[in-house]
C-alpha cells in the first residue's frame, strides 16, 4: 500500500503518541503529546526534562527515508524555540513498533547538556 499525505499523518500521529504514552509511563506522568503550534513549532512532545530541570525538546520521524541532519537541525530551530536546553530525534525502527526500541539522535552539545542540565556555553 502506498502511502499518501493522510496515511503519513496518520502514522506519525500514532508514532508521537505512542513515545509519549511510554515517556509518560516510565519517566513523568506530565509528558504528554504537544499540541500544534504553527509557525514557531516547540517539538512533537512536551513535558520532557532533563535532570536538573531544563526543558527537553523530543522532534518524533516515522518516516521511510533518514535524514539525522535536517533532523537534528529542526530539532535545534525547535530547541531554541521552546527555550529548551536540548533537542532530539525520536525516529522510527523498522520492524517494531514497541516504543522502548525506538532510535534516538542528537548532537553532541544535546548530550552534554542533558547529562549536565545545562545548555554548553559554545553551543548557545
Amino acid at each position: 500500500m502506498t502511502r499518501n499525505r493522510a496515511s503519513a499523518k496518520a502514522a506519525g500521529t500514532r508514532f508521537e503518541t505512542s513515545i509519549a504514552g511510554y515517556l509518560a509511563e516510565q519517566v513523568d506522568d506530565r509528558i504528554e503529546r504537544r499540541a500544534r503550534n504553527g509557525g514557531k513549532d516547540r517539538g512533537d512532545i512536551s513535558g520532557v526534562r532533563a535532570p536538573g530541570g531544563g526543558r527537553v525538546v523530543l522532534e518524533c520521524k516515522d518516516v521511510a527515508r533518514t535524514d539525522l541532519a535536517g533532523w537534528t537541525a529542526e530539532a535545534e530551530i525547535e530547541r531554541g524555540n521552546d527555550d529548551a536546553i536540548a533537542g532530539f530525534v525520536v525516529h522510527k525502527r523498522r520492524g517494531t513498533t514497541e516504543p522502548a526500541r525506538q532510535y534516538v539522535t542528537c548532537t553532541v552539545a544535546d548530550l552534554a547538556a542533558l547529562l549536565t542540565g545545562q545548555r554548553p556555553p559554545e553551543a548557545k
